[in-house]
């Protein structure tokens, strides 16, 4: 936890490795007609766009007929989840090649610990240099690195060295780096914390970082003031955590702009379910804690969350709940539309230990979850399908960030 007033302990250095664009990159990699040109990934949705289309301003998530009016010259291709689940784990492959310190964040970003490799491969920025090349010989793919002594200002610096850059941080020059930048970079800060900023004038992370503590908590809220006065101060302890689990599994399934039946919605709900129960039921941590999260046709995103009163794996019990939570948000999606449905199963149980219950429980149905795990296990994934999923796509599944909290702005009530 972060204290205002105290200093964080010497430590680091630290690389953020972040692939650029990743799966418009992919798409570029395995496709040379693409490559210098707009392209965007999605459909319906924009899911990435590459930096050639990001001049135009096509961003995600974004309809496509906006993008396609932003930039004439768009190519739309569909999303291709094998392809960067595979360019992934390549990737991934070389960070923990490099170190075993690697602690990963999403499927294409990772943090490194590279204190010890000083000996052994040289300075935090040839390593930062090594990892780069041997990512674009090795997987064909640009990665930007940022090098500096905390977490977040790795981040950052990686941020900031986008496309295909390295940036190293001193931690003599870690203020002239991070003050003239605009409060917008900092971790926590999104549309709603910037407006309240902005309206007192602070622009900039230095005027943030002038901002006593107690008139920061007044301002933006004692938890969010914490936060910020820390990481204005340069206080991030934090290392890097390799072989962290996560704290929730979840999924979530955009599509484009336009109304969608109670049935329609429901077939989605019952697809994200089934997924997200057999990845809970594969790791065997049964969890207490599940969140429906909606994106709105304008793009603004709820969510609406409910804790069991013990943890489960069984998909009928988060299935019943799922629907309750979905059915108090129809009012607000037959208002506004819909663009994106996800569930997401948190606190999870190290231990895998789950209470029994009644054989004559109608909600009981581990045996049946079993069975069927089994025979997709042997038969592949499509061989067993709910009624009401028959024949119909998958959609674009969307994949989540471990642990992905609410942004800033979106709503959250238990």
């Amino acid at each position: 936890m972060f204290v205002p007033g105290s200093q964080s302990s010497p430590q680091g250095p630290m690389l953020h490795a972040d692939l650029d664009s990743f799966y418009a990159s992919v798409e570029q990699r395995d496709d040379p007609r693409l490559r210098g040109r707009p392209i965007a990934v999605g459909g319906g949705i924009i899911m990435a766009a590459s930096y050639e289309a990001r001049a135009y301003g096509v961003s995600s998530p974004m309809g496509e007929r906006i993008a396609r009016e932003l930039c004439p010259d768009l190519l739309v291709v569909p999303m291709r989840p094998k392809a960067y689940q595979e360019a992934s784990k390549a990737v991934f492959a070389i960070f923990h090649d490099l170190t075993p310190n690697v602690e990963g964040i999403s499927v294409d970003e990772a943090f490194l610990d590279v204190g010890g490799l000083l000996r052994l491969t040289g300075t935090p920025e040839q390593v930062g240099a090594l990892l780069r090349r041997r990512v674009r010989e090795e997987v064909g793919l640009p990665i930007s690195v940022g090098v500096a002594r905390t977490k977040y200002l790795a981040k950052i610096a990686s941020a900031v060295s986008k496309p295909d850059g390295l940036l190293v941080v001193p931690h003599d020059g870690e203020e002239q780096f991070l003050y003239p930048l605009p409060i917008e970079r900092l971790w926590g800060v999104g549309k709603k914390t910037s407006q309240k900023l902005h309206a007192r004038g602070i622009r900039t992370i230095g005027q943030l970082a002038e901002v006593e503590y107690r008139a920061l908590s007044d301002t933006v809220g004692k938890a969010s003031g914490r936060h910020l006065f820390a990481l204005t101060h340069f206080q991030d302890p934090r290392p890097v955590e390799r072989g962290k689990r996560r704290g929730s599994i979840g999924s979530q399934r955009a599509f484009g702009p336009g109304r969608r039946s109670d049935a329609e919605l429901d077939q989605i709900l019952v697809g994200i379910v089934d997924r997200v129960m057999r990845r809970v039921r594969d790791g065997g941590r049964p969890g207490a804690t599940v969140t429906v999260r909606v994106r709105f046709g304008d793009y603004e995103r709820v969510t609406r969350s409910r804790t069991l009163p013990r943890p489960t794996m069984a998909t009928e019990t988060v299935l019943r709940v799922s629907r309750e939570l979905l059915l108090g948000l129809r009012p607000m999606i037959a208002d506004r539309g819909i663009t994106l449905l996800g569930l997401t199963i948190g606190g999870l149980d190290a231990s895998g230990a789950t209470q029994l219950m009644l054989p004559l429980d109608p909600h009981q149905s581990g045996v049946l979850d079993t069975a069927l795990d089994e025979v997709r296990e042997k038969f592949g994934s499509g061989s067993v399908r709910r009624g009401v999923l028959v024949g119909e796509p998958e959609g674009f599944e969307v994949p989540m960030l471990p642990d992905e909290r609410p942004r800033d702005g979106e709503r959250q009530r238990a």
